[in-house]
């Protein structure tokens, strides 16, 4: 069996440095590493819409945001096939034939859609697209005959109710659809990486992300007023390690190299994390220390976006070539599963 790949993001906004410690990196390496036979990601505007239908500009506009996000961190159309969601109408037709195998209560038991309905304070007035937006990521997958699915911990429950609806399918209609698997950020505090005020998680919403496009400017006053321990207030006080959120940045993207390049009085993490728990350190070294890895991270992400920012209609052509690609290839999922519902009423002669 082919190993593939399908992931995608919303294009509600530019993508931040959460989306890259928890996917965005690892799609980089698995496109890389040669193991995969095809890879799909996806610009997934139609589910974008199904809470911002009021203001569709917003979606619009940043398509191409997410476009050269992608681009700037590596990931090749070469090797990977980059498409617009709602270029792809089969999506939309294999979306309403899996609604039928999913019941509302099941949907509504579906944590990540609970918390995102009080997220966006919903209440009684769900929109329909976006209470059911579980199935059409289910569509987006199976669609693509995904084996693997790289996302972020939060999606976890949307990758379960996948497999139901897979498992559902073929046990009505015959083998058919192909299984997923989740693939998760190794490093667990890269799953869920927190805001720069030190909230759950970071979030375009709540307006406390540090964005890959994000000037150096931007990236250093973020750091610098970011959320660590209220109640280190000098230098000499011990200070608290565990919900610090510059530690858990440098958890993440600190390397031994920037310890050598930028600390060298410090071995590694653990031993810049004794002294600041035993006091004698302060806040602003912490910072400066990890403004410089952010720094070493984002300048090469930063000049890739440059390039793509300067040959637009490049990132034309690649989204349009990616998904007329993307609908050649939901074409073949959705024949064989009008084949095995026996509804290719004029293909098949299935009346007769």
């Amino acid at each position: 069996m082919k190993k593939i790949i399908l992931t995608g993001d919303r294009p509600t906004g530019r993508l931040h440095v959460g989306h890259y410690a928890g996917s965005l990196k690892q799609r980089v390496v698995m496109q890389d590493s040669g193991e995969f036979d095809e890879i799909y990601i996806m610009i997934a505007d139609a589910q974008a819409l199904t809470d911002n239908a009021d203001n569709p500009q917003k979606i619009r506009e940043n398509i191409l945001n997410v476009a050269l996000d992608y681009l700037s961190i590596g990931i090749d159309p070469a090797k990977s096939t980059v498409f617009i969601q709602s270029m792809v109408p089969q999506l939309t037709e294999l979306t309403f034939y899996y609604m039928n195998l999913v019941t509302v209560a099941r949907l509504s038991r579906n944590p990540t859609v609970k918390a995102e309905i009080q997220q966006r304070k919903f209440e009684a007035s769900i929109p329909a697209g976006f209470f059911t937006y579980p199935i059409s990521q289910a569509a987006d997958i199976t669609a693509f005959g995904a084996t693997h699915v790289p996302v972020g911990e939060d999606q976890r429950p949307m990758l379960e109710q996948c497999r139901e609806i897979v498992t559902k399918f073929n046990a009505v209609y015959g083998d058919t659809l192909v299984m997923p698997h989740i693939v998760l950020e190794a490093n667990e505090k890269a799953q869920r990486l927190p805001g720069i005020d030190g909230k759950a998680k970071m979030s375009k919403s709540l307006g406390n992300c540090i964005y890959l496009s994000d000037s150096s400017e931007e990236v250093k006053r973020k750091v610098m007023s970011m959320y660590t321990d209220p109640g280190h207030i000098h230098i000499n006080d011990p200070g608290k390690v565990e919900g610090n959120t510059v530690f858990t940045y440098l958890d993440v993207f600190a390397t031994q190299q920037h310890f050598e390049k930028y600390l060298p009085e410090y071995e590694n993490i653990d031993r810049l994390k004794a002294h600041y728990a035993c006091g004698g350190l302060g806040d602003v070294k912490i910072k400066r220390f990890l403004y410089s890895v952010m720094e070493d991270v984002l300048q090469p992400i930063r000049e890739r976006r440059k390039y793509y920012e300067n040959n637009l209609p490049l990132v034309m052509e690649i989204l349009k070539t990616g998904s007329e690609k993307a609908e050649r290839k939901a074409a073949l999922t959705l024949h064989k599963v009008r084949n095995s519902m026996k509804i290719n009423y004029f293909d098949e002669n299935y009346l007769l």
